[in-house]
Formats: structure tokens, C-alpha cells, sequence
């Protein structure tokens, strides 16, 4: 189910900064909107709704994104320092509770899960990998432990949303350039 969430991060990357704090509700009724026609959709109807996305209407959702992110400008909100202000928020909370063995724990059997189970797949002991079935359920659970591994990585790391604004704003200048 967190497969759409990539997606949204990769086409409408404003709407999927805001999934991940106190707007959600916005954000979600912006997908429901574009993607259902109306408001009131859930997360599994977006869901849903994502894996049979079309061309068109992800390039619906990319306009929608714009649209978005301008409202927010608007607004005076600020979508990034409300996501940085959350991960501080949680490694003050490591810090203040002196618990740093339980955050590692977890961090460590995600990743090594993940690991695992890429290499054991890798490797050919799944057998029937030629059912569709089998196949897609193969896909989404790796597709599950790669965002789980990639919030650990991101927990302990930081996050690549200042990265993407900067390649976001050279594309935007190189497009400005070639418009010349």
C-alpha cells in the first residue's frame, strides 16, 4: 500500500512532503480530488486508484502538485521546516529518554531484513517465480522493506528533500536556459 506514496513522491513531491506532516488531510483530499473527482476518497481508494494510474492522470497529479505548492506559498507554509521540525522532534525524544539501544535495534533488523531478504530472493530460492501471484507478492513486500529501510536510513541520515530541491531548481534553470 506504501507503493503510491513513491510514486506521489516522485511526480507530486510538494503533496507527498505534505502526506508526511499535519496537512495530510489537505493533501489527500487534493489526490482524492484529482484522481477520484471528488473529495472524500481514503488513502486505500488513492491507493487503489494510484495502481492503475495513467499517463494522463499523473500528469494531472504533477499540475495538481504546482497547484499545491502555490496554495501553500500562499498560505506562509512552509511544508519542509514542518518536516524537519517532526524528525527533530523524534531525536529529541531519543535523546530526553536516554533509550538509544531501541532505535538502533529496530534500525538494525529493518535494514538486515531487508538485506536478507533482497539476497535470498536474489539469489533463486523463491520458487515459483513465474505465477503472477507469486511474483506480485514477492514485489510488494520488497517494495515494503525498501520504504521501511529507506525511513532508517533517512531517520539516522536525513532525508534527500534539500537534494531534490536543488535538482529541482537546476532542471528549472536549465529549461530557462534552453527556452533562450
Amino acid at each position: 500500500m506504501n507503493d503510491w506514496k513513491s510514486i506521489i513522491s516522485a511526480v507530486a513531491p510538494t503533496i507527498a512532503t505534505a502526506l508526511g506532516s499535519p496537512l495530510a488531510g489537505m493533501a489527500i483530499r487534493t489526490l482524492s480530488n484529482t484522481l477520484l473527482g471528488h473529495e472524500n476518497g481514503s488513502e486505500t481508494d488513492i491507493a487503489a486508484a494510484m495502481g492503475m494510474a495513467t499517463p494522463d492522470q499523473l500528469a494531472k497529479i504533477k499540475e495538481s502538485d504546482q497547484v499545491f505548492a502555490v496554495r501553500m506559498k500562499e498560505l506562509d507554509i512552509d511544508l519542509e521546516k514542518i518536516a524537519a521540525s517532526d524528525r527533530d522532534s523524534a531525536r529529541k525524544r531519543e535523546a530526553a529518554t536516554g533509550d538509544t539501544w531501541t532505535p538502533r535495534i529496530i534500525g538494525f533488523v529493518t535494514l538486515g531484513g531487508f538485506f536478507w531478504a533482497m539476497f535470498y530472493i536474489l539469489s533463486g530460492n523463491v520458487k515459483g517465480l513465474t505465477d503472477p501471484v507469486t511474483v506480485g507478492m514477492i514485489g510488494t513486500l520488497i517494495g515494503y522493506a525498501s520504504a521501511k529501510a529507506d525511513q532508517v536510513v533517512s531517520y539516522y541520515f536525513g532525508s534527500s528533500a534539500s537534494s531534490a530541491k536543488k535538482t529541482e531548481a537546476m532542471s528549472e534553470a536549465l529549461s530557462n536556459q534552453v527556452k533562450k
